[in-house]
């Protein structure tokens, strides 16, 4: 999973966030509510060369390590593109026969397509 890359053996404080940027580690005070802002503080250079296909982080120990990125994230199921597809076709075909089964009555104009709901935060 993941492997150290410079043991450097940073003594964690509670209240800080750590991470690493440009090969070096950094701190910042973790948010807190009626807090300002703090600023970022060099803790320590690990002299590493970073690699855009590896995730740096400060583990337990204090030191560099690195995990393998995931990439492409979830897969998405197939058959959903084709229910669409399908339904494309399908469409023309349920409004010509509601045309014609319901001449006598008044439709409402709004009655043909539902609207797709939008992706909230989660």
């Amino acid at each position: 999973m993941a492997e150290k890359v410079a043991k450097l053996g940073v003594n964690r404080e509670k209240d800080f966030m750590y991470y690493v940027k440009d090969g070096a580690v950094w701190k910042v005070q973790r948010k807190q509510p009626g807090v300002p802002k703090g600023r970022p503080e060099k803790v320590a250079d690990g002299g590493v060369e970073m690699d855009t296909n590896y995730i740096y982080f400060v583990d337990r120990d204090g030191d560099i390590a690195r995990a393998k990125r995931a990439i492409g994230g979830q897969k998405r199921k197939k058959k959903a593109g084709a229910k669409k597809a399908a339904r494309k076709k399908a469409a023309p075909k349920k409004s010509a026969k509601k045309k014609a089964a319901s001449k006598g009555k008044k439709s409402s104009k709004k009655a043909g397509k539902k609207k797709a709901k939008k992706k909230g935060r989660r």
